[in-house]
Formats: structure tokens, sequence, C-alpha cells
């Protein structure tokens, strides 16, 4: 008998058959050094070492979809993703996490010198694949860049990861002491928009990311697929409760949701659906009566979630079951519910007047600010919304609207590409037609810290480059994601990246934000690049 229609799982999502009473039998192994005996309840390592044993320096990123590498352990030595892992299956075996790895404070020491860690998220299991290899590989930017393929890294760009690895003998000894730890955390704030550690504890996974930090007897809550939110005692039954299952990647085509003005326009420019595609999703924790922890932790999320639900969730069930909550997103739910950045259809003529239609955003106060960023950097451009069929979109999100105004009047000039951010930083960048590389130069006042800022421009370069080449979010005719893992979203992986130089100009004035004038800055030239195609991704 087929099943009614409002028990089908939304577009995205596949049907799984419900598993028989779990088994009582014990689950025995040995973790980092010590004998544990946990009762086998058909979890899977993560959730036995997460929420069992409270080990969370694993995290989980893709939820789960073992294809982050956010939870990334040792089992006899050698790397294993956790997520995917039944935890029967290390019965009698050796299981490693970061906090059993010896050399643990080496890495993560390195990490900081070399800015390979932003907001930490994704590092403790990057950190334990690298250490698994060979000690010769390690040395070998080739071997590191392929074990690389398995972890996605958002922040970063992957050249500092590489970087601190092949020369962690060497730069291991720079401790971050030897820098200006408050001033490296001024910067750190400054480019990722909140509050940031910089130091041995953020590479270590420990920067306060809301799920770490939550009390052990909270009760979990997810959005099931209706969108109300429902409770369980543990993660596992939450999602039970949700009806949550694994969500997959779609053969649907790439669509552009708004068209390009009519005019006579030098230079035109269609832009797509893009996830954000930050590691942590969002979550957060509150006790009855109380404030909420913040869903951004020791991250930004390039502005995804400033205006996440999850930390209202939370109080609220806090205060109706009168017990601590854990509210989280699933990264299917972010996905489909998050706020993107919003697509674009824009013509300019030679003389940098022209047209750009912008996806329209929840709130009139959210297109003022949209306008005004805009007309900072292209005063000649008319700024016109329109409403597209497709999930939320944010002005919050890193240089929404600004970027590609940005970017086309960069395009009318001949290069280098040259932007100024509606703050004010200047930066400008080419890229090398033999190499490859890019090469980009930054100016924002006061450095700071020259490794976190180098860093943060990095990871820009690597964003702009997938934004430009690879990246989109497919969706069905409803406007609904269909494309939910973590590796659909086309972000540029390690082995794919062309090397980055970064030249950081003297600037005695006060500091203010370079990443995202960088970002800018390599999208026009990777665009310029590729003959300026009229659509993005070009690829």
């Amino acid at each position: 008998m087929n099943a009614n229609a409002d028990e089908q799982p939304l577009p995205g999502y596949v049907a799984v058959t419900p598993k028989g009473p779990r088994a009582s039998t014990v689950v025995a192994f040995e973790l980092n050094g010590e004998s544990v005996e946990v009762p086998d309840e058909g979890l899977s390592l993560l959730e036995l070492l997460r929420d069992g044993l409270g080990t969370s320096s694993v995290k989980d990123g893709c939820s789960p979809q073992g294809q982050c590498g956010c939870c990334t352990v040792w089992v006899d030595g050698k790397a294993r993703v956790a997520c995917v892992t039944p935890a029967k299956r290390v019965q009698g075996r050796c299981v490693t996490t970061l906090e059993g790895l010896a050399d643990a404070d080496s890495w993560a020491d390195a990490f900081v010198a070399a800015g390979a860690t932003q907001c930490g998220f994704c590092t403790p299991g990057i950190i334990m694949r690298l250490a698994a290899l060979a000690p010769a590989a390690q040395h070998d930017q080739a071997a590191v860049e392929k074990a690389l393929v398995a972890h996605l890294c958002r922040c970063t760009g992957w050249q500092s990861v590489v970087e601190a690895t092949v020369g962690r003998q060497e730069i291991s000894t720079i401790a971050v002491t030897e820098r200006d730890a408050e001033l490296a955390s001024r910067r750190a704030a400054l480019e990722g928009g909140t509050p940031q550690a910089v130091a041995r504890e953020a590479a270590l996974g420990l920067g306060g990311f809301s799920e770490d930090s939550a009390p052990g007897e909270s009760i979990v809550a997810l959005l099931d697929r209706g969108g109300e939110w429902v409770v369980g005692d543990s993660l596992r039954e939450a999602r039970e409760a949700a009806g949550k299952v694994p969500g997959r990647r779609s053969t649907a085509p790439t669509a552009w949701p708004l068209a390009c003005p009519s005019g006579d326009w030098a230079r035109t420019l269609q832009t797509t659906w893009v996830e954000p595609a930050y590691l942590e999703p969002d979550a957060s924790w509150c006790l009855p009566d109380a404030e909420p922890s913040s869903p951004n932790g020791n991250g930004g999320a390039f502005g995804g979630k400033r205006n996440s639900d999850v930390a209202e969730a939370a109080r609220r069930l806090a205060n109706e079951h009168a017990r601590p909550v854990r509210a989280l997103l699933t990264r299917e739910d972010v996905v489909r519910i998050a706020p993107k950045r919003p697509p674009v259809a824009g013509g300019v003529g030679s003389n940098g007047t022209g047209r750009l239609h912008l996806a329209r955003p929840a709130t009139p106060s959210e297109e003022d600010q949209l306008r005004r960023d805009i007309s900072v950097v292209a005063p000649d451009l008319e700024v016109e919304f329109a409403d597209a069929i497709g999930p939320p979109v944010s002005a919050d999100i890193r240089g929404a609207g600004w970027v590609e105004a940005a970017v086309l009047m960069s395009s009318l000039r001949d290069g280098p590409d040259r932007v100024t951010s509606p703050e004010g930083a200047v930066a400008t960048a080419a890229i090398d037609s033999s190499s490859g590389t890019v090469l980009v130069t930054v100016r924002c006042g006061a450095v700071l810290d020259e490794v976190v800022l180098r860093s943060y421009c990095v990871g820009a370069a690597h964003m702009a480059l997938g934004w430009v080449e690879s990246e989109s979010l497919a969706l069905d005719d409803d406007g609904i994601p269909v494309d939910l893992t973590i590796r659909s979203f086309g972000v540029l992986r390690a082995v794919d990246t062309p090397r980055i130089e970064v030249t950081i100009e003297p600037d005695d004035a006060d500091p203010i934000n370079g990443s995202d004038a960088v970002f800018a800055a390599v999208a026009a030239a990777a665009w310029r690049a590729k003959g300026f195609p009229t659509r993005w991704p070009t690829g």
C-alpha cells in the first residue's frame, strides 16, 4: 500500500526502514590508553564519543554524512571518520582522539603559528588525519594536500594548513605568546565578525562552541520535517522523533533565479544560489529562565548565524520543559533554511552606470543596508529587488551585494583588479596566467597581527575562487535546496587551490576588516581570468 502524501520525505531526503530493537551487548575498547566498556545501543562511534563519553574534540559538521572530516579519529592507528563507523566495530580495538594524541600541543602550536586555524571547528579532525601520515609524507606538500581531500575547511583556504604541516618541526617552536595575543584576537574579531580566540585551545577545538559546553543533562531539540521543534533525552532520540535521515546530493542543474536587466551593457553578470558552508551547524543551549549561548561560538559563520533561530528556540524550550535544552540544526536544516547571499543579475555600461537586481531579503531595513553598501562602491548603479523562489537571503552574509557591484565596476578597468570596501579597506588581486598563482595586496589600517590577517586573506581568496568557478546550490521547482551534502556545494579542495600570495601594506589608520576587500578583489580577478563569462559559477 502506498504511504500517504504527508508521510513522504521532503525533497532531498531518502526514506529509511526502521531498525529492530537495539542489542544489549557491551562494546569494550581502549580510548586514549584507557579501557572503556559501554552498552551497545546501536550508536555510531561519533555519538558514543561525544554524547556517551564526553570527548569534545570530535566534531559533528555534516550530521552525519561522512563528508566533512571533522570527526576523524584513529582506530588502531589509522584515520577513520567516526560518524559513519558503528561503535560496535571498535570492539577490542584502540581508539585515539586528539585528547590522546601524544604531540597534540606541538601540532596545535604549529597551526596557530602558521594561521592554520580560525574558528578551529574542523582543526582537530584535520590534525588527526595529518598526524596519521608517515613522517616523510608530513613534509611532502602533495601528500598533505591529498590527505586533506577527506576534509572540508571553509575558513583557512588550506594553504596555511599545508604550511603548518610541512614545516611543523620548525614553526611549532614559535609560541603564540611571542605575538601579542590580544592584538591577534582583535584582528581575528575584525575579520570574522565575532570575538575569537587565537591560541592553542582554538586549534585543539576548545574555542567555546555551544555544542561542547552544554550541560550533560540537557535534552536535545531538533526540527522535524514539518519545521516544528521536537525533543529527546539524547541526540539519537531527538533524531528519531524528528524523522531525521541523511541528506543526499542531487543531479539537478544549476539555475539562475534573476534575469539580467535589459540594456546595452559592457558587462553583465548573473549569480546563483550558493551555500555559506560554515562547518559548525547552528547550535545553542539554555538553562530555564536564563540567557542562551551564542550560536556563533568561536566563529562568525560569514554572517550566516547572526539571526539564527536556535538561541530563541533553546530559551523557549528550556522554560517549557524546565530543563536545560540543546537546540541544534542538522546539516540538512542549515542548507534548507539558513540564509544565503542574495543572487544578483546586473548590467553596467562602459561609463559605470547600470542596474543591479538582487533577490529580496526579509526586511526593508536589509534592503536599505544593501543599497547603502552598494552606493559606496558603485554610486551610479540603480538597485532593484525582486522576489526569488528559494531559501531566505540576508544582507548579513559576507559582502552581500556590494561585492558583486564592485566586481562589475572593476571589470571596466584594466587589471590588476582593485577594490575599496565600504569600510575603506583597499585590496588588489591578479592571477598569474602561467602559474595560476593569486597575487593579493591589502591595506586595512593597523595590521595588529600579520599571521591572522594573512590567514583570513588567504581564506577569503579561496572562497572567492570557489564562488566564481565552482560553487552552486541546486533547488527543486518549489525553491527547496536539494543538494544537501556538504560535498555538493562546490567548495575548492586543497588539491584544487592555487598558490595565494598576500602582501600586507603598512597603514597607521585605525584597523578595519581587510579580508572582505580581498574577497571582492580576488572574485574580480578570477572573473577576468575566465574572460568575463556572464554567469557564475563559470565551471
